[in-house]
């Protein structure tokens, strides 16, 4: 009955296993805009810290600035945690 059982729980993880797998292969492509390496933005790639780097963007990014974020943009705050450095 134990070996049953043991069986049992082992095919039950496999299962997951593979349907977590299924689902990971199926996502969708990245479609988020990796960070410019262009000379505006050089000075993020030199900045070891996310958050550190994270702290200058809205000066360029914030409302009445020269390149604004639109109103449907995602959080503001977290700009690295989409837009990957290359």
């Amino acid at each position: 009955m134990e070996k049953k059982k043991l069986w049992v729980m082992n095919a039950v993880f496999a299962a997951v296993c593979v349907a977590i797998l299924i689902f990971l292969l199926n996502a969708p492509e990245e479609t988020t805009s990796p960070l410019p390496k262009d000379k505006i933005h050089s000075r993020f790639y030199e900045i070891k810290g996310k958050k550190e780097a994270e702290k200058f963007c809205l000066k360029c990014h914030d409302i009445g600035m020269d390149a604004p974020l639109s109103e449907d943009h995602p959080p503001k705050y977290r700009c690295l945690f989409c837009h990957k450095r290359k």
